[in-house]
């Protein structure tokens, strides 16, 4: 199954990244309560673990968009598959994600979050990819920051495969 695959950023690596990123924003956000959206279906594994770790109320939503399909690179359209179930009004909201590449799909997110009248919105990301960055977006929180290749594992995948790994691999 990974016979092809080469690992990027072995398991204990993210999990101590993981543990700095909770403590960052525990302390960023206290004496408040966060409200996490996490972006379905690559960022459920990173939101779901720093949830864990953070300190401070938590709360969680979930949304799924597309703009991959099965291909390799973003095809530039951002498409909502599954909305939040709940307001974000007034909320401390951060934005969970996966992977930022091109930066259209999150621009196009903050955009649409930021009408609905949060508090405060800020997003987090696992893995920055900022060479392929087409528009600028601002990311308070940053796991790791990788070159230009083609990664899964800890939720990315390639056509619906590899998301269990448990470390970021390059195929």
């Amino acid at each position: 199954m990974t016979d092809n695959i080469r690992v990027l950023i072995p398991e204990e690596k993210i999990r101590e990244r993981i543990k700095e990123l909770a403590e960052q924003i525990s302390k960023d956000y206290e004496g408040k309560s966060v409200h996490l959206v996490s972006i379905l279906k690559g960022s459920v594994f990173f939101a779901c673990d720093l949830a864990k770790r953070i300190t401070v109320p938590v709360t969680m939503d979930f949304m799924s968009v597309s703009s991959y399909g099965d291909e390799k690179v973003s095809s530039g359209r951002v498409r909502i598959v599954k909305d939040l179930d709940e307001t974000i009004q007034d909320k401390d909201v951060l934005i969970v994600e996966d992977i930022i590449d091109s930066g259209r799909t999150l621009a196009y997110l903050k955009d649409l979050l930021g009408s609905r009248m949060p508090k405060s919105m800020n997003i987090c990301t696992l893995l920055d990819k900022p060479e392929r960055r087409v528009v600028d977006v601002d990311v308070k929180y940053i796991g790791f920051e990788i070159p230009d290749e083609f990664v899964v594992g800890y939720g990315l995948d390639y056509q619906q495969r590899y998301r269990n790994l448990p470390f970021i691999g390059v195929v």
